[in-house]
């Protein structure tokens, strides 16, 4: 477990969670650093709004969280709490160090991180020097970290020690990473490696200087694999980022007075602007919990009042599935939020039922923000729905001439507004495809009724959602293709009660080679994140395919499905 950097940090918050109203109210106390910023922040404010266009540049979120609420709380972690005050300080330190390296407006900078708070106080530092942030998962291998870094030319890269050793892998492949720094608890750093703690100890807390970073310029590329099957950057601007903060707030009531649960990982596009980003726009709290355990996530609830539950439907599913040890007070609880994979109604409807709260789904792709649409909180709720566009954002259902076309029918669901990104990185021509018109095109195939609700029917771009999480086969395959022993492969979904969905390969082998599905799965979790390496493995002696030469995956699945004796080894 990593310990982040915050033994300074009061255990007790100036602010105290209302045990009746689940919401935050002052009781008496300052922040350290209250008084100081709230008069830097006033002499500081009018320059940096004009540099940043107010509350469409990211910085400018931390800058007014800090002179106008300086003691409310932002950030909750384990015993530790920071206000919007210490944030701002902890930003300003960070971006001064990380300019001190040379890093500049443009240049690009990876998180390698758990959920912790230097993920959030580096993300905003980055971007404030109007650096590009370029969060990755900490699960992905070495391979998979060189082309999302190589492909951005990441400079520096801040990690934690459990991910060290694969960042530094990685960096063998990588002229352009010039810094590698390291969260937490980090004695004795190989060569090349830098405290984190001990680079920004004596930097200044000081307002950074005014930096000229147009709203529109890129603030974040997040890596999402299309059908080709390796990851491309979707760039999104200030403008884009905050503008779905204020679209998803106005549509989801949230306020200041919220506390927000943060489980998803912070590298993901759901939980960076569901749960850390629209908080911190809010003056709301967040509250950052390392990993998903279902007790602790009951206990987070219960300890600290949240008010919004943001999670994925396995997620939730967990949480039917865990044996309550005790009753939990879960009354604070006001909007349990559901994406990144379509909600059981089932699950819902019990979910609802055992912890009294209220679910409300939502979707959208990392290119829009992610956020294009959820059912109202106040309205007709219509599970099995993504619901309704947010405010300032348009949704449509295209046929394949990009003509609209009527409810009921089934199309392409296209997307415009301000959170639509600038384009893929160093891709002109798939940015081309997905950004014809003025739409943008999700490649998911759906339907819209006669009350503007969408509903999502399949997902044009062939990919399987594992407990929220995007795997697209050809990636998956190409690993399998690389085996000595493999003829052919495709890969599949099948259902999983707790992912949402399982990576199945169905595989041809060579005549005359011999291997195992155990072998075969030990080599995908060598060369892929865990979350992508097939659970399953099943022989055949040819794949289906269709005159093109394309396999009918939709065989696949059924004769799957019919075929209890298949061969098969699950993953552990």
């Amino acid at each position: 477990m990593v310990k982040p950097d915050l033994a300074e940090l009061p255990t007790r918050s100036c602010w105290s969670p209302s045990r009746s109203a689940g919401r935050i109210e002052r009781s008496p106390g300052s922040s350290q650093h209250a008084q100081r910023f709230t008069a830097i922040t006033r002499t500081r404010r009018a320059r940096t709004r004009r540099a940043t266009n107010g509350t469409m540049h990211l910085y400018s979120i931390i800058l007014q969280g800090a002179h106008s609420q300086p003691n409310r709380p932002a950030i909750y972690f384990r015993d530790a709490m920071l206000t919007y005050a210490d944030l701002f300080a902890r930003v300003n330190q960070t971006a001064h160090m990380l300019q001190s390296l040379g890093i500049s407006a443009g240049d690009r900078v990876a998180l390698l991180l758990p959920n912790l708070p230097e993920f959030t106080i580096s993300y905003y530092a980055i971007t404030a020097i109007g650096g590009v942030c370029v969060p990755a998962n900490p699960l992905l291998k070495a391979p998979e970290l060189v082309h999302i870094w190589g492909d951005s030319e990441v400079r520096a890269a801040i990690t934690a020690p459990g991910m060290l050793a694969t960042a530094l892998l990685a960096k063998e492949s990588l002229p352009s990473l010039e810094h590698i720094l390291c969260v937490g608890d980090a004695e004795d750093l190989p060569p090349g490696v830098a405290s984190f703690r001990e680079r920004m100890h004596g930097a200044s807390a000081e307002p950074i200087s005014e930096v000229p970073v147009p709203e529109d310029a890129p603030a974040v590329t997040i890596y999402t694999s299309g059908t080709e099957g390796r990851p491309k950057g979707a760039l999104l601007s200030h403008r884009n980022l905050t503008a779905n903060c204020k679209q998803v707030s106005q549509a989801l009531h949230f306020d200041e007075r919220d506390n927000f649960l943060c489980v998803l990982p912070l590298f993901h596009s759901f939980a960076g602007t569901v749960c850390q980003n629209t908080p911190l726009y809010c003056r709301s709290a967040m509250t950052i919990m390392e990993m998903f355990h279902p007790a602790r996530v009951l206990e987070a609830i219960e300890r600290h009042r949240i008010t919004i539950f943001a999670a994925v439907p396995a997620m939730y599913a967990a949480l039917l599935q865990h044996p309550m040890e005790r009753e939990y007070d879960l009354s604070s609880l006001r909007v349990c939020v559901s994406g990144g994979a379509p909600m059981p109604v089932a699950v819902m409807q019990e979910f609802e039922r055992r912890f009294n709260a209220v679910i409300i789904e939502g979707d959208g792709p990392t290119e829009c923000s992610p956020v294009t649409s959820v059912n109202p909180l106040y309205g007709v709720r219509k599970p099995g729905t993504i619901g309704l566009p947010i405010p300032g954002v348009e949704m449509r259902i295209f046929d394949d001439e990009d003509h609209e076309l009527p409810p009921g029918q089934i199309g392409e669901i296209v997307v415009r507004g301000e959170n639509v990104m600038l384009g893929y990185h160093n891709q002109p021509e798939a940015t081309a495809r997905a950004m014809r018109n003025g739409w943008y095109h999700t490649g998911d195939l759906g339907t819209v009724d006669e009350d503007g609700y969408f509903s999502i029917v399949d997902r044009k771009k062939d990919m399987l959602i594992v407990g929220g999480i995007n795997v697209y086969p050809r990636e998956v395959e190409e690993v399998l293709f690389s085996h000595p022993a493999v003829a052919d492969a495709a890969v599949i979904g099948a259902p999983d009660a707790l992912r949402g969905e399982a990576v199945v390969a169905v595989v041809v082998l060579k005549p005359g080679s011999a291997v195992t599905s155990r072998e075969l799965i030990r080599f995908c979790r060598e060369r892929l994140a865990n979350y992508k390496v097939p659970r399953r493995i099943i022989f055949k002696e040819s794949l289906p395919r269709g005159g093109t030469g394309k396999v009918l995956k939709r065989l696949l699945r059924k004769e799957m499905e019919m075929d209890a004796t298949a061969i098969t080894e699950g993953a552990s």
